[in-house]
């Protein structure tokens, strides 16, 4: 599974962070400092203050460029460590930081792959150990506990801002209490991918599709019942529609938060969180999870929750086998489409709801190790990391939308090259969208959460009962 930016299976990471770090911060509404010890101690959950090793080097000025000859230390060679989870991007940081040490001969930077299933449980761990890589990726939902606990260094403060050449959404999603505390690398959007030759094959121009939980605007329920074939080839909307055969899906509704419900949720006028609290129990929200419940349980148009709860891989596998038409997600599966396909397939704007087609942004991000042993020369890759010339191998080499814009053109040529339009990612990110989750108890939060809409989206709990239940039990784990 290519995870770099999929936010479902966080939950229990976060879950297993908070365990380590034993506190629970406040949320950053309602406070103005982190729960931190003094400068240097340890916490007695372990999770430590900025400084400590490391302390004492005093960082380069923000105002220095990423290509300044040599380290800002003692002009011995430092080894730095970059640690990620994507075995795709991995490659591409190696070209990055060789560029990065021809003209800083002083600073080696090792990148560290640890595989998505181990990333979370082990990063908290060598944090609170003083292991941690002097710098490594994380995402929106997983950052806050580590920034509140002053294991961050201030990337606003001796970084910078990008000077407005930052993707503006993934950036202000790495802000709490004021400060930035990520260098944005790469971002996704929402859009609908779709086979080509089974639009084709039913007449579906899948190009300008809307949702309405109303009923009267709706053209993604008819599509997608056109879509939807069982094993006569009867499809959805023939009164002899059998679902208990269904061999070809319409459409992906599962409980997707990345690719689905946090679109649905702000196409509806609706939001998961407001600040680091729940807020997703509003007739709004629950008419946007109940349209996507019926697409499952009531036209049957979209895989059993049964199969898509606990395997995020589902929907998409069933696309790549030509097992269904319509597939929303982000530029996150364009690879594993593009490898796996032996049809036509073209990617579309994401189908619109009452309150348009909204899609939720959402980026990865550098972030620093406060207690890095060589803080000047970690501040200063952080520095190359922000740059075009920093990221320029993640976009040439397809890996993703880098989050430098002016870096973002050798990501469009490389897909353009292959016949893929990717625009329609572009699109979605520059019209109204919608923020990924955050807050330092947000595991914990979504864990009870998404224990009542998995019982959901199975049917076997009425959708407003199972928001009110699940909103409440979210807010108590965040505050617990």
């Amino acid at each position: 599974m290519n995870t770099r930016t999929t936010l479902r299976l966080i939950a229990a990471a976060a879950v297993t962070a908070l365990a380590v770090a034993g506190c629970s911060p406040a949320s950053s509404s309602d406070k103005t400092t982190a729960p931190t010890t003094a400068a240097g101690a340890t916490t007695a959950a372990g999770a430590t203050t900025a400084a400590g090793a490391g302390a004492g080097s005093e960082p380069e000025s923000a105002g220095s460029t990423p290509e300044s000859a040599g380290s800002v230390g003692s002009g011995e060679q430092v080894t730095l460590t970059f640690r990620l989870w994507d075995d795709q991007a991995a490659p591409a940081y190696e070209a990055s930081f060789a560029e990065f040490t021809k003209a800083n001969p002083n600073i080696k930077v090792n990148v560290e792959q640890v595989p998505w299933g181990d990333y979370w449980s082990k990063l908290p761990l060598d944090i609170a150990s003083n292991t941690a890589a002097d710098i490594f990726w994380i995402n929106s939902s997983s950052y806050g506990l580590y920034a509140d606990n002053g294991n961050l260094i201030d990337v606003g403060t001796e970084v910078g801002d990008g000077g407005g050449d930052w993707n503006q959404a993934v950036t202000e999603q790495y802000k709490r209490d004021g400060k930035l505390w990520g260098v944005p690398q790469i971002w996704d959007s929402i859009a609908l991918f779709y086979n080509k030759d089974l639009t084709d094959a039913a007449g579906v121009d899948p190009s300008a599709l809307t949702w309405d939980p109303a009923g009267a605007a709706d053209t993604l329920l008819p599509a997608a019942q056109k879509l939807t074939l069982d094993a006569a080839g009867k499809n959805a909307a023939d009164a002899a529609f059998d679902p208990s055969t269904v061999k070809q899906y319409g459409y992906n509704a599962g409980l997707d938060l990345q690719a689905i419900l946090l679109n649905y949720l702000a196409s509806n006028g609706a939001a998961l969180q407001d600040g680091d609290n729940f807020s997703i129990d509003t007739p709004e929200g629950v008419a946007a999870v109940q349209y996507l419940v019926d697409l499952i349980n009531k036209s049957h148009v979209a895989p059993s929750a049964a199969d898509t709860n606990t395997n995020g891989d589902f929907s998409r596998d069933q696309f790549t086998q030509g097992k269904m038409a319509l597939f929303q997600s982000g530029p996150y599966n364009l690879k594993n489409i593009s490898d796996a396909v032996d049809f036509n397939w073209a990617i579309a704007p994401l189908p619109a709801g009452p309150s348009g087609a909204v899609s939720v942004v959402t980026g990865v991000a550098a972030v620093g190790n406060a207690k890095s042993a060589h803080l000047p020369e970690t501040i200063q890759v952080l520095k190359w990391l922000g740059t075009a010339q920093g990221q320029a191998a993640l976009g040439e080499n397809g890996v993703a939308f880098p989050a430098v814009n002016s870096a973002q053109a050798g990501f469009l040529k490389y897909w353009q090259d292959k016949g893929v339009d990717v625009s329609a990612f572009v699109t979605q990110a520059e019209g109204d969208t919608t923020p990924g989750p955050v807050g330092a108890n947000f595991g914990a939060g979504y864990t009870a959460l998404d224990a009542q809409l998995q019982e959901a989206f199975l049917g076997r709990l009425p959708v407003a009962q199972a928001l009110t239940t699940g909103q409440a039990d979210a807010n108590d784990a965040i505050t617990g």
